[in-house]
C-alpha cells in the first residue's frame, strides 16, 4: 500500500468546527441532568447508565473542544514539534473513559440482574427518545468533523453508541410498559456496556500507535525501504525510522549509504529520494542522513537503532 489518501483535517473551517462542539456539549448537559432527575425517579438503571454515558459524551466533547484550541497553536522552543498531538492524547482520554463506562455498566446491570427492580416504563421512554434525539443530533454535528481526525472520530463514535443505546432503552422501557418485564432494564444495559466496549477497545489502537511513534498504519516499512534502495546512487540503508509527527503527518529518518563513485552527486540523490517519498507515499517530513560506502556503519538494524547500554555512553 503505497499510497496514501486522507481527508485533509483542514479543509474544514475550524471556527465552524468549534461551534458545532459547543453546540453538542450544551445539548449533552442539559440531556444528562434530564436523564439522571427521570432514572432516580424511575428506578431505572438503563437510563443512569445512558445519562452516564451522555456525561462521559460531554466530558469527552469539552476535552475535544479544548483539543482543537491547543492543536491550532504554532510551534515554539518549548514544543518545536507543534502542539497537534494533543488531539491524539484526547482521543486515547475518551476511548479509555468509554472503556471505563463501559465496565461500570457491566458491573451494575450484574447486579441488578440477581435484584430486578421496579421500573416506571413511561418516564423511560419518554427521557429515552428525548436522548435519541439529543445524541442523534450530537452524532450530526460531529460527522462531517471526524472524517479527518482522530480526536473527533472518539467523540463521534461517542455519540453513535448514545444514539443507539437510547433506542435500546427506549425499546426497553416500551417492553416494560407492556409485559411488566423487568429483567429487560439490565439486559439492555449489557448490550449498551458490550457495544461501548467492543467500539473503544477497537478503535483505541488508533491512538496508543501514533504516540508510541508506530509506523503510518498506511505505509508497508520494507515497501519504502525497496523504494529508497531502488534510487540510482543509494547502495542501502539503515537505521530506518517511520513514524507520524501528527495524525495524517507521515515522517521518516534513515541513514543513506552512498556508493563512493557517486559521493558527489549527494544533493541530485538527496532530491531524487525526497522526490519519491513525497510522490509515492506523501511523505513531506524527511531527514536523511548519508554515509560513504567506505566509512558505512557495519551490522546496522534496519529498522531503528539497537537499544544502548549504558556501558556504551562515551559522554
Amino acid at each position: 500500500m503505497g499510497h496514501s489518501h486522507h481527508h485533509d483535517p483542514s479543509a474544514f473551517d475550524p471556527q465552524s468546527g468549534d461551534r458545532r462542539v459547543s453546540i453538542a456539549i450544551l445539548a449533552n448537559a442539559l440531556l444528562t441532568v434530564a436523564q439522571i432527575i427521570g432514572g432516580l425517579l424511575a428506578g431505572s438503571l438503563a437510563l443512569i447508565a445512558d445519562a452516564l454515558h451522555n456525561f462521559s459524551d460531554m466530558a469527552s466533547l469539552l476535552i475535544a473542544f479544548f483539543a482543537r484550541k491547543i492543536a491550532r497553536r504554532p510551534a515554539d522552543e518549548h514544543m518545536t514539534f507543534g502542539y497537534g498531538r494533543i488531539e491524539i492524547v484526547a482521543a486515547l482520554v475518551n476511548y479509555t473513559t468509554l472503556i471505563i463506562v463501559g465496565l461500570y455498566l457491566i458491573y451494575e446491570a450484574g447486579m441488578r440482574l440477581v435484584e430486578p427492580p421496579a421500573v416506571e416504563g413511561w418516564t423511560v421512554v419518554i427521557l429515552a427518545s428525548l436522548a435519541l434525539v439529543i445524541d442523534t443530533l450530537t452524532a450530526l454535528l460531529t460527522y462531517s468533523l471526524q472524517k479527518g481526525s482522530m480526536n473527533m472520530r472518539a467523540l463521534f463514535l461517542h455519540n453513535l453508541s448514545d444514539a443507539l443505546a437510547s433506542v435500546a432503552v427506549v425499546l426497553g422501557g416500551t417492553l416494560i410498559l407492556l409485559y411488566d418485564w423487568r429483567l429487560i432494564d439490565p439486559i439492555v444495559t449489557l448490550l449498551i456496556a458490550g457495544y461501548i466496549l467492543y467500539l473503544s477497545i477497537t478503535e483505541i489502537n488508533g491512538p496508543i500507535r501514533l504516540l508510541m511513534l508506530g509506523s503510518p498504519p498506511e505505509l508497508e516499512g520494507s515497501e519504502v525501504v525497496r523504494a529508497l534502495q531502488s534510487i540510482k546512487g543509494v547502495a542501502r540503508v539503515h537505521h530506518v525510522h517511520l513514524w507520524q509527527m501528527q495524525e495524517h503527518e507521515p515522517a521518516l529518518d534513515c541513514h543513506v549509504v552512498v556508493h563512493t563513485k557517486d559521493w558527489s552527486d549527494i544533493e541530485a540523490i538527496k532530491r531524487a529520494i525526497k522526490q519519491m517519498l513525497r510522490d509515492r507515499f506523501t511523505i513531506r517530513h524527511s531527514t536523511l542522513e548519508f554515509e560513504n560506502s567506505e566509512n558505512a556503519h557495519q551490522d546496522a538494524t534496519l529498522f531503528g537503532h539497537p537499544q544502548k547500554r549504558k556501558e556504551d555512553d562515551v559522554s
